[in-house]
């Protein structure tokens, strides 16, 4: 299925009894394995209930958290192996670099930005970082996310609703050209900072 297929299934589980469950799911599995992430499945619930929508904002929050804590454990027993059956050598060069320059705080900026979070989540446990401090920023950075959208709907209700749902395909595709723009910047950041090593390796021996 390509991604705008599971995009679409995703977004149909809104209106369906099971919704809630779905996006909760969705939110846990997306910090570790699933490639969609739960905010468009966030958005269409959050339109149809805009008074629930901070509560949607909670739960999503919650299982993208506890997801990254999966992912984490996951990375922590699955070790380096594991890691690089899951992610790209480019992308675990590029977070083994932001875990060097930014700390755990890496961990924040995945999680507030189109960055596949999951690729920090398991990098934390192959990398042993702070389980603790993990958590604590995930869940400042994952809460923040979401409860913008949540609150933006609760706030503005009918008025956000109206404008959402006329252009909801041209902000689906906007969402898919995003998260694309994730896995590019991170092929060219990690691209960019190898030649930065190599140039570097190649000063020291002269």
């Amino acid at each position: 299925m390509s991604l705008e297929g599971w995009i679409n299934w995703v977004i149909s589980w809104a209106y369906t009894p099971y919704g809630v469950l779905a996006l909760f799911v969705n939110a846990f599995a997306e910090s570790s394995f699933f490639p969609v992430p739960p905010d468009l499945l966030l958005i269409a619930l959050s339109l149809l209930r805009p008074s629930w929508a901070l509560g949607y904002a909670a739960m999503c929050s919650v299982g993208s958290v506890l997801g990254g804590v999966l992912g984490y454990f996951l990375g922590l027993k699955g070790g380096r192996p594991l890691l690089e059956r899951l992610i790209s050598e480019e992308r675990i060069r590029l977070v083994e670099r932001y875990y060097q320059k930014y700390d755990l705080w890496a961990v924040g900026i995945a999680g507030f930005t189109p960055i596949p979070y999951k690729a920090f989540t398991i990098s934390a446990g192959v990398f042993v970082l702070d389980l603790k401090r993990f958590v604590l920023i995930s869940l400042v950075s994952r809460s923040a996310r979401f409860f913008l959208v949540g609150l933006m709907i609760y706030l503005f209700g009918e008025t956000i609703k109206f404008y959402i749902t006329k252009y909801f395909d041209i902000f689906s595709i906007a969402f898919v050209v995003l998260l694309i723009m994730g896995f590019v910047a991170i092929r060219f950041f990690s691209k960019g900072m190898g030649r930065k090593d190599e140039t570097s390796t190649e000063r020291s021996m002269e």
